[in-house]
């Protein structure tokens, strides 16, 4: 393998074989033998450094996680490639009060909808999400999101103001020893000021229950996996391009430690289970509420065309709704060589 001072890694808090390979130690395991330095950039010191979770700027890194970054980045003319696509399902609820009178999605219709709005960031992901999912939600209804009220709720700051540390296993943002970040959506839908709101994953179904909420629909549980598309599905495995093609070699033990880890999960259910739920900063229930009791089958990174179609589907809406500076074919953006290199050097088995 070529030297490769540094490798920076980073993942979203969600079930990704990265994620799990940097928990346990398998990735630092993997490249241990060539004196590379594995550092994290969500917990590194400097603000710039943890930006490029978002933008992908910095040189040598590997990315697994939501979609939404990624394709800005790509979209906005960063030099990254795809080297494989993961597809974990995970609830995606539009949820409401008990007394809002909101019981089906028809009934959203002149509503008011909260949903983020960060001021200071590159790209709002977390807008682009909560929208998405409205509008899958309301399209099984005929209905548009020109149908609701949408209401924003201002944030300040950037997503990466704050260094993430690792406490008991989790990776968890700190201010002054007490969690900063709110939502200010569902303090919205609590006080009565909106009728419904969108959450997805571990959190939305443990704040669901915790808030006594009402699930209007859970568009990550229908059939159709376009109406289940959104930032996590499918979820992107990313490198900047001076890493692939001047380290191509690492670019092949980043995947196949990825893939192996993923064979070691399909075979130990409960402890990657364990895994996630500090990966989620939450419970082993909430992580099977979530993302199923099969949640650890679900680790799986390949390049199906149910998730290439999908991610273009995806890519199509950021675009239509401005999240993204131009369309481009998702199938430029994929690169097969990684992946084809390491599934026919060697039948795979769990580590």
């Amino acid at each position: 393998m070529s030297s490769l001072e540094t490798l920076w890694y980073t993942h979203s808090p969600v079930p990704t074989g990265l994620g799990i390979a940097a928990q346990s130690g398998r990735l630092a395991e993997a490249f241990r033998p060539f004196g590379t330095n594995i550092q994290s950039l969500r917990e590194s010191s400097e603000r710039e450094v943890r930006e490029a979770h978002y933008d992908h700027h910095l040189q040598n890194s590997v990315r697994h996680g939501g979609n939404i970054p990624a394709i800005w980045a790509y979209a906005a003319g960063v030099e990254t490639r795809v080297l494989g696509l993961s597809w974990s399902d995970e609830v995606q609820l539009i949820l409401t009060t008990e007394d809002s009178g909101v019981r089906s999605i028809r009934d959203l219709k002149n509503r008011r909808f909260g949903v983020p709005k960060w001021a200071n960031v590159q790209i709002d992901f977390t807008r682009a999400q909560a929208l998405r999912g409205l509008e899958n939600a309301l399209k099984l209804e005929g209905l548009e999101v020109r149908d609701v009220e949408l209401v924003d709720y201002p944030y300040g700051g950037t997503y990466s103001d704050e260094q993430k540390h690792h406490l008991y296993g989790s990776e968890v943002a700190l201010n002054n020893g007490r969690h900063s970040r709110r939502n200010n959506e569902l303090i919205g839908l609590l006080r009565g000021d909106i009728d419904a709101i969108f959450l997805k994953g571990a959190h939305a179904a443990q704040l669901a229950n915790e808030f006594g909420l009402r699930v209007v629909v859970d568009t990550g549980s229908h059939p159709d996996p376009l109406i289940r598309s959104n930032n996590g599905t499918p979820r992107t495995l990313t490198v900047d391009v001076n890493l692939l093609e001047e380290h191509f070699d690492a670019a092949v033990r980043i995947v196949d430690t990825v893939l192996r880890t993923e064979q070691w999960a399909w075979a130990n259910p409960e402890e990657t289970r364990r895994f996630l739920a500090r990966e989620l900063n939450t419970s082993e229930y909430w992580v099977a509420a979530a993302y199923g009791e099969d949640a650890h089958r679900r680790l799986r990174t390949n390049f199906d065309e149910r998730s290439i179609h999908s991610l273009q589907d995806f890519t199509d809406f950021l675009h239509r709704w401005d999240f993204i500076p131009r369309r481009f074919d998702v199938r430029d953006w994929i690169d097969t060589r990684v992946l084809e290199h390491v599934i026919s050097a060697t039948t795979r088995r769990a580590i």
